[in-house]
């Protein structure tokens, strides 16, 4: 195994360097990650929303599922989509294990409830606040819903980067599902766990490195929202 000084000096030529091989890692663990966030939030959001609107018998019920499900294990959620994906499996026709697209489904369902349960108790508190002016235009669900979201479209944007902070950083379900393999699924988060195992460190180093700087930069950019939603609701 190489000296850590040596291997850090390393790591920071790859990077610099605009290494290939490191890059291809990169950008497909960003085209995963994006794609399940935009999916996450297509979904997640209405659900947030219906719910933060909604009241019905059983929704003390809903909430506590829907904040029990942010705490899914990755690796039972990999398992679920193996099972579904594998060729003896419901959807094994598909053929889509061991493909970005599985990883894609996996991170989804990880971040889905992520986004429902955190854009619920913005757009609640936001409900609260307009409650009287709703009612008094006659506005219907799905209406009250449109006017919520894009309300708290900057509060919603701060979710959606907490779900992709969540899904860039996954290794459970999307090494189950994806399978790790070089030039296809290999993403950032199984080629450090893999690049480690073999002491590859120079490489391990620089793919975490890369992967710091995207979560300061996620967290910068919800900081600089926030900042921008503060300013909006003062002007």
């Amino acid at each position: 195994m190489q000296d850590i000084g040596e291997a850090l000096a390393l790591a920071l030529r790859l990077v610099l360097s605009g290494d290939a091989g490191l890059y291809e890692i990169v950008l497909l663990s960003l085209r995963v990650s994006l794609s399940a966030t935009l999916l996450a939030c297509l979904i997640g959001l209405p659900i947030g929303a219906l719910v933060a609107i909604s009241r019905f018998r059983g929704r003390s019920a809903v909430l506590i599922a829907i904040n029990a499900l942010m705490g899914l294990p990755p690796v039972v959620v990999g398992l679920l989509v193996y099972i579904h994906f594998s060729r003896s499996g419901p959807l094994g026709f598909l053929g889509l294990l061991y493909t970005p697209t599985a990883m894609i489904v996996a991170q989804t369902i990880l971040i889905v409830p992520i986004v429902a349960a955190l854009s619920r108790q913005t757009l609640e508190d936001l409900h609260a606040e307009y409650a009287e002016q709703f009612r008094s235009l006659c506005l219907g669900p799905m209406q009250t819903v449109a006017a919520l979201l894009w309300d708290g479209r900057y509060a919603l944007l701060t979710v959606g980067l907490a779900g992709f902070g969540r899904a860039v950083a996954e290794v459970g379900a999307v090494i189950i599902v994806g399978g790790n393999i070089d030039h296809l699924t290999r993403v950032m988060t199984t080629a450090i766990a893999l690049e480690t195992s073999k002491g590859d460190l120079p490489l391990a180093l620089a793919l975490g490195i890369v992967l710091l700087v995207i979560a300061l930069g996620v967290n910068a950019a919800v900081q600089t929202v926030r900042m921008t939603a503060a300013r909006m609701a003062h002007v």
